[in-house]
């Protein structure tokens, strides 16, 4: 009696697994992760011995530079101490500001094709290693002592030389046949707004981190919205899996609402079983989805919309601190040309030149906006309240010079100073506009979570009066979710060069 495995398999009868799709009752083969893994895994280590030969070269050069050359007369110097007996400080330092790099996640595989996030992780690094080395010198008292200028230019080189080696290392691999491997292949399992968002971020720039090759229709055969050309459709989510063997995928977007609940399981369990990373895309949050957090209430993950970068206790404080200084700034600055437009406002039309108008601020509260006067004393006594139109008969003859250059504006430096408004920011309606507004546009009122400004993001790309309002809302959330700084530098230099129109 033969019991080899060749005689049973002869004499069973053939069994098909149950609910096996085209893939499956293929000839078997395990599929591996796909080649960005094994080039990002080669890559982290190839960076990771390279960061810590610059570091410790950078620690050497800061000894040989303060203790080898004319600095060594500078400060307290013992002459007996030499290399040997001060390369446990180097060895410790080198140590410690690497362990600092690798807590920064500067290795994180999105990292190398972003030099800007990478550069700031160093330089985050190496300020926090200066005063942390030095701390530890103060509170272990090592002999020999730590040299402060040793630690200043230790973290100075180490600096200069890591955003070198890692510049050089972005220019190789940014080049296309090295990024196309590093990059993440996504298909998108449904399609919507947020999807094309998505798609739009990835493709910015020359050395993106990931490629759309698809999408696949969900339940149903049908998407939210229609991708765009560029976005082939690959299939129905029945030929799920065969699609994902045959394109090579390592990252599936699904959007929230496209499948049922049990073709959602298991689509995370087969992807999981692929070894492709699973990713949802939320469909009822269409509105500040970069402020979305996960997180635990009582032990349940609740998905919901965390701090927005303004609600912070420092940069709104900071922010703050910028509009009194702006706001000052700008009232002496153009105090003479208010006083000469103001003048000719009076001799054109008399009475007040200083026009107030309810608009609504911060959190949805009233307050009065300043203007010089651009229309006649009577402007809406007869009429609605609304936008000013092309050619206004109510405007004065000064009137539409003021509005062309904004002039007019002018007297908002004093609702910045006196916390009403700030110098950048989504420009504020009036109240009986927004009761339509927030009717018919979806989010309107969000643009309210942070302060209205004399100038705006929507503005300085031409969205002035009478644009669509559509439109401009985009460009406030857009604001209100990435706001920073340097973005808020951006809006007033532009301000100079987009002055058409007014609000």
């Amino acid at each position: 009696m033969n019991l080899s495995p060749q005689s049973e398999a002869a004499d069973a009868p053939p069994v098909s697994p149950p609910h096996l799709d085209a893939a499956e009752s293929r000839p078997f083969s395990l599929r591996h992760r796909h080649r960005p893994w094994v080039a990002h895994q080669k890559l982290v280590a190839l960076s990771f011995f390279g960061d810590a030969a610059v570091v410790f070269m950078s620690l050497l050069a800061a000894y040989l530079v303060r203790f080898e050359t004319g600095m060594r007369e500078l400060g307290v110097h013992d002459p007996a101490m030499d290399l040997r007996s001060y390369l446990g400080h180097v060895l410790i330092g080198g140590i410690l500001l690497q362990f600092l790099l690798v807590n920064f996640r500067l290795h994180d595989p999105r990292n190398y094709l972003a030099i800007r996030r990478t550069v700031g992780v160093i330089l985050k690094s190496c300020s926090i290693w200066v005063v942390a080395f030095l701390g530890l010198t103060l509170t272990l008292k090592i002999d020999p002592p730590i040299s402060r200028m040793f630690c200043a230019l230790g973290g100075g080189f180490a600096l200069a030389t890591l955003i070198g080696w890692r510049w050089g290392l972005y220019c190789i691999v940014r080049q296309e046949g090295i990024a196309d491997a590093l990059r993440q292949k996504a298909i998108f399992v449904g399609w919507n707004g947020e999807c094309q968002r998505a798609a739009d971020r990835f493709a910015e720039g020359r050395a993106h981190q990931v490629s759309v090759v698809g999408a696949i229709r969900g339940d149903g055969g049908r998407f939210d919205e229609q991708p765009p050309e560029n976005v082939p459709v690959l299939g129905a989510y029945e030929d799920f899996r065969t699609i994902l063997r045959d394109s090579g995928t390592d990252l599936v977007m699904v959007v929230d609402g496209s499948l049922k609940r049990e073709e959602m399981i298991e689509l995370a369990e087969t992807c999981g079983k692929e070894f492709v990373d699973f990713k949802l895309v939320p469909s009822c949050f269409q509105v500040l989805v970069s402020g979305l957090e996960l997180e635990s209430i009582h032990g349940m993950p609740v998905l919901g919309i965390g701090k927005l970068p303004l609600h912070h206790a420092f940069n709104n404080a900071a922010k703050r601190c910028l509009d009194v200084v702006g706001g000052i700034v700008g009232l002496v600055a153009f105090a003479p040309i208010m006083a000469i437009f103001a003048l000719a406002v009076y001799f054109e039309s008399r009475g007040s030149v200083v026009y107030r108008q309810r608009r609504i601020g911060l959190n949805g509260r009233p307050f009065d906006i300043l203007k010089i006067r651009s229309m006649k004393i009577d402007a809406e006594v007869a009429g609605c309240p609304g936008w000013t139109v092309k050619d206004d008969p109510r405007r004065l003859k000064v009137g539409a010079f003021i509005r062309k250059w904004n002039i007019d504006e002018l007297p908002q430096f004093w609702n910045v100073v006196k916390g009403d408004m700030s110098l950048v920011g989504p420009r504020p309606e009036r109240p009986e506009l927004i009761e339509g507004f927030k009717e018919e546009i979806k989010h309107y009122n969000v643009r309210h979570n942070v302060k209205p400004g004399v100038t705006g993001w929507a503005q300085v790309h031409g969205l002035r009066g009478d644009t669509c309002l559509k439109e401009r809302i985009k460009f406030d959330l857009d604001y209100i979710e990435n706001w920073n700084f340097v973005l808020d530098f951006q809006i007033m230099v532009m301000t100079f060069f987009k002055r058409k129109g007014a609000c």
